[in-house]
């Protein structure tokens, strides 16, 4: 027998029109690439999002038509997001970050009709447009006054193009399943792959993510996403916020210390996300000012793992709660958040401390646990640790054009490729990747936790660990530092510092100094070129 309920189908525009009806005054900040910041209603988001999709459809574009955005957080990219999407057609986001061979690839593959661009990529498009095989036009977000001199062909302006469509244009009905939304894997291994989601699965994970135990959104909060759109679905910001009536604030394309500081006193922002690269910046930059996070009450931290030299100066130097993170591309992205669970308020400050550097835990539609090298279920007590594995209704069972390739297991479980621990309170941390953990004398070494602790002394800005072949041992640490300007620290200096802290085995057999670490396009460090720059290495004494 089944329920006499309504089949009422998740799909993404609802969220809009819930936040239109329900929360139509409340603000849409954005700093825009012209330069003025641009301030208006989910009322006018909800009316303009309704033209655009109104305009794409007297063009042709139809249900299931792939378009891309390469663009930053802003007003205009939430219309094309909830325009599109609600037209029933798929928006695909590119990260301007990707090397051109990856960006062709990406936009062949998915087979885009259209792309829709900020003034920022024009160049970036003009560069490769030669060498994409499906795109009939390019859309300049931007209006007439500022529309650029450009070399790409079947070029229209936005704004023109908005006008031409239907405020009134009414949203067709889909099935909650129904692609909406794609986003390729960052790819430092072969090719980029993609992961598409559905209205169904965006819906649902922005509800699991607004839980109070996750971000906890409402409608009193002023929220920034700093983190990009075209990174992993914006943490579902775009959808979590406005489902919840919230503020939403778009820091655009600067990304200094000294901009976020000033998007975060603009809009009053109670709650912010994003890589630690970033929120470096933003401490440095206050450090050297002097000045104060005054509405600041949460900052959700994720994308790599958080210092717990960062987490400390965010709560005890700005009185602001950090929430740690960590997700996938595959997993909507997010699936796990870091706060302290009943039953555990009374523990020591140090005992909170200990618990808040972990990854956190899995909000429900979000099951996991850890295995063995032989799919063996490992014990949750905090010190095994294993493959991470994941289900739920926003994790990806294939990718595009890969749908006879399976990526689940035979109970549908998907590996990470994360290598963590889970403690008998349900809290996951993240110990390394699979394929950066270092094995040494057959033992694990974890090298996120010498960078966090590395990261902890004064004179270092960055860090990175690799293994380095050993002829006894397999493989030992290898400390790579970019010191803090004017710093003389020495690798004995750091050694020493790092004594005492872990085990003995761990210490790092050498420390290398350099002025930059590289990063992925997704802004985490890139291990795969650390190692190929240091394969030739030989440690001292062997």
């Amino acid at each position: 027998m089944k329920g006499l309920m309504q089949d009422w189908p998740l799909l993404v525009p609802t969220v809009l029109d819930h936040a239109c009806t329900y929360h139509g005054t409340r603000e849409v900040i954005s700093r825009t690439v012209e330069g003025p910041i641009h301030r208006y209603t989910y009322i006018d988001l909800n009316r303009r999002s309704r033209k655009i999709a109104s305009a794409l459809q007297k063009m042709g574009v139809k249900p299931g038509d792939i378009l891309g955005t390469m663009a930053w957080n802003g007003y205009r990219h939430m219309e094309i997001w909830y325009g599109l999407m609600g037209l029933g057609g798929i928006v695909h986001t590119l990260n301007p970050r990707l090397f051109a061979d990856q960006l062709i690839y990406i936009i062949n593959h998915a087979e885009d009709r259209y792309l829709f661009l900020d003034l920022t990529f024009v160049p970036v498009i003009e560069a490769i447009q030669d060498r994409l095989d499906t795109i009939k036009g390019f859309i300049i977000m931007t209006d007439d006054e500022h529309m650029p001199e450009t070399t790409l062909e079947n070029v229209l302006c936005y704004e023109t193009l908005i006008e031409q469509g239907d405020e009134d244009f009414s949203w067709p009905k889909l099935d909650e399943n129904t692609a909406c939304g794609l986003c390729y894997t960052s790819g430092t291994t072969g090719n980029p792959k993609g992961v598409l989601y559905s209205h169904r699965s965006n819906v649902l994970h922005a509800m699991a993510t607004n839980a109070a135990d996750a971000l906890g959104l409402k409608s009193q909060d002023n929220v920034m996403a700093v983190v990009p759109m075209f990174h992993a679905n914006a943490w579902s910001l775009v959808f979590s916020g406005p489902m919840a009536g919230a503020n939403m604030v778009m820091p655009g394309a600067l990304m200094d210390g000294a901009s976020i500081y000033e998007m975060l006193e603009v809009g009053r922002v109670s709650l912010t996300a994003a890589v630690p690269t970033v929120w470096l910046m933003l401490l440095t930059y206050l450090k050297e000012t002097g000045k104060k996070l005054d509405f600041l009450e949460r900052v959700v931290i994720g994308g790599s793992a958080c210092p717990p030299s960062m987490l400390e100066v965010f709560e005890k130097t700005y009185d602001t709660q950090v929430i740690h993170a960590w997700g996938m591309t595959e997993m909507s992205p997010l699936g796990s958040l870091c706060t302290i669970k009943g039953g555990l308020e009374n523990l020591k400050v140090s005992e909170k401390a200990a618990i808040k550097i972990k990854q956190g835990r899995p909000p429900y539609t979000v099951e996991m646990k850890i295995t063995d090298d032989d799919g063996n279920e490992l014990a949750r007590d905090g010190k095994a640790f294993g493959h991470l594995m994941v289900r739920g209704p926003g994790v990806a069972r294939s990718y595009l054009k890969q749908e006879d390739e399976p990526i689940l297991d035979e109970d549908g479980w998907f590996d990470t490729g994360d290598v963590s621990t889970l403690d008998g309170f349900g809290y996951m941390q993240i110990t390394d990747r699979a394929k950066d953990v270092i094995k040494s004398g057959g033992e694990w070494i974890s090298t996120i936790e010498l960078e966090n602790l590395a990261v902890g002394h004064d004179d270092v800005t960055e860090a990175a660990v690799i293994g380095v072949a050993h002829p006894k041992w397999d493989e030992r640490p290898l400390l790579v530092i970019v010191r803090t300007e004017g710093s003389s620290l020495s690798g004995e200096e750091i050694r020493a510092y790092l004594q005492g802290k872990i085990a003995k085995w761990w210490l790092p057999d050498d420390v290398v100094f350099v002025e930059e670490i590289p990063h992925t396009a997704t802004g985490k460090i890139h291990k795969l070129t650390l190692r190929e720059q240091f394969k030739d290495y030989t440690l001292p004494n062997v």
